[in-house]
């Protein structure tokens, strides 16, 4: 069966190292004949996303070398997608409506005490879902515009514990609750990473998801996503992600490390990927 790898950047900021990386990566895995190997532009953050931008990854990925399947495929021209699998949940009963503000989150967390934590973050506690149908309807008359939670209790009882498949380690066992509610389409999107990814993943046929180590822990939402819409499960593979000297995670805002900017410099292909390759 042929293999179906993706390389997935948001145009929010120049490509670095790290993503030249990533996408050399993904592509590496796609190297027999049959296998293919995709681009795909998340895009759906109109508020941080620019075309430059996005002219930028065509160019620096070119340039390296990297070759993908056509048509690129955007996020932000697929929106109906989202919304169906948004609709589909909501007549399960698997999602609700959350008027909450993030100071609000904030301060309601501090006010309790220590929370658990997920994956950085605190927890949502939940407050919206106590409130009653008239309520929500009310809110929304005032002109409040709700994100939209999954109901993670009432989706686990589907699915129970997840398991997903890691390219180097098997088979893997993770209890999603521990994420809480999360967001799947926020207040302005009306989708969100979790879900768009999920949804395209199914749709452009991926079996295996490349993505850096600082990702793995997100894993078990992409496949409880899958379990309750009825998609297709793809392998995973968590790859290392490169540092600088300092031992910090390379950032869209260091410029000195961008392609263009390296490039600019005057190295030259090789010499980024030698570059690369010493880090690792």
């Amino acid at each position: 069966m042929s293999r179906v790898t993706r390389f997935a950047p948001s145009p929010t900021g120049h490509l670095h190292i790290g993503h030249a990386y990533s996408a050399i990566f993904a592509q590496n895995l796609a190297k027999n004949t049959n296998d293919q190997f995709l681009l795909r532009i998340e895009d759906i953050d109109t508020t941080r996303c620019r075309k430059e931008f996005e002219k930028g990854i065509f160019e620096d990925l070119k340039w390296l070398g990297l070759e993908w399947l056509e048509p690129v495929r955007r996020q932000s021209e697929h929106l109906d997608d989202y919304l169906l699998a948004i609709s589909i949940l909501d007549e399960e009963k698997l999602i609700y409506p959350c008027f909450c503000t993030r100071a609000k989150i904030k301060e309601e967390i501090e006010r309790a005490g220590v929370a658990p934590h997920s994956y950085g973050e605190a927890v949502y506690p939940g407050f919206c879902k106590k409130l009653t149908t008239l309520e929500r309807e009310e809110l929304i008359e005032k002109g409040h515009v709700p994100a939209l939670r999954l109901d993670m209790t009432a989706a686990f009882r589907r699915t129970g514990v997840i398991e997903w498949r890691d390219y180097e380690k098997g088979k893997v066992r993770s209890d999603p609750r521990i994420h809480g509610d999360i967001v799947l389409a926020r207040k302005d999107i009306k989708t969100s990473y979790h879900l768009s990814a999920t949804i395209d993943d199914h749709i452009q046929g991926v079996t295996l998801v490349t993505r850096g180590e600082d990702l793995e822990g997100v894993t078990d939402i992409h496949r409880l996503l899958q379990e309750i819409l009825n998609l297709e499960e793809p392998e995973y593979l968590h790859h290392k992600i490169l540092k600088d000297e300092q031992g910090n995670k390379f950032s869209k805002r260091s410029r000195s490390t961008s392609i263009q900017s390296l490039r600019a410099a005057g190295y030259t292909q090789t010499e980024i990927i030698n570059m690369i390759e010493s880090m690792l």
